[in-house]
């Protein structure tokens, strides 16, 4: 039976926040409004643009939502192809962590808020796109919490509930996996506190990455 392990990206396989807060403070700026903090901007990370919009201008109507999210996008792209944004790194031991529990028989799987497009391009740029077997997107599906992505990623892998991880560094996460019925590990090294990942679902919260497979080896 497949044993599936999904990730979460922004957060969890790589830190991304500094390439998401300045793209998003442009959007803002072009938009003429005041960006938001840095440590609120931190908090809507993995959430589908236009729902992290609402939370950032909860007093703006749908249509400037719409319409900052499509900013994001712009200048995210814009950044990315002028080299004035960094590649995000993945978290150190990532790739022995990934290379481990591929080894012990796991099969790979990412949900996340990023877009297709953003997600090849990171996953490509490491080399490591062709371990996933089934890569879920914001593009095609709702906001997390909902389960959608982890739905569609064990029916892709063909795993059952009760033999899916979802790992991830938000409450949105653990929500998400609370939803679709599967284990939920919240990894500490991300952007949401362990406190709030325990609270939103987590089964467990790993505080390294290197304990990460012998985490999930633990029935």
């Amino acid at each position: 039976m497949t044993r599936l392990a999904i990730f979460d990206c922004d957060g969890t396989l790589v830190d991304s926040q500094s390439n998401i807060c300045r793209a998003v403070e442009e959007a803002f700026d072009g938009a003429r409004l005041v960006p938001p903090p840095r440590n609120a901007i931190r908090r809507i990370v993995g959430l589908s643009l236009v729902e992290a919009m609402r939370i950032l201008l909860p007093d703006a109507d749908d249509a400037q939502h719409l319409a900052l999210a499509d900013d994001y996008k712009a200048a995210f792209f814009r950044l990315r192809s002028s080299g004035a944004m960094a590649e995000e790194p993945l978290y150190d031991g990532m790739i022995d962590a990934l290379e481990g529990l591929r080894a012990t028989g796991w099969a790979l799987g990412v949900a996340t808020g990023k877009s297709d497009r953003g997600l090849t391009h990171v996953l490509t740029y490491h080399g490591i796109i062709d371990w996933f077997v089934t890569l879920q997107t914001a593009d095609r599906h709702p906001s997390k919490p909902h389960p959608s992505m982890i739905d569609t990623a064990m029916a892709d892998a063909g795993a059952l509930a009760t033999q899916t991880v979802m790992i991830g560094d938000t409450s949105y996460d653990m929500e998400m996996a609370s939803a679709a019925g599967t284990r939920a590990v919240g990894v500490a090294w991300g952007y949401h506190p362990v406190d709030e990942l325990i609270e939103a679902g987590a089964h467990i919260v790993v505080e390294d990455v290197s304990a990460l497979v012998a985490m999930l080896e633990t029935p």
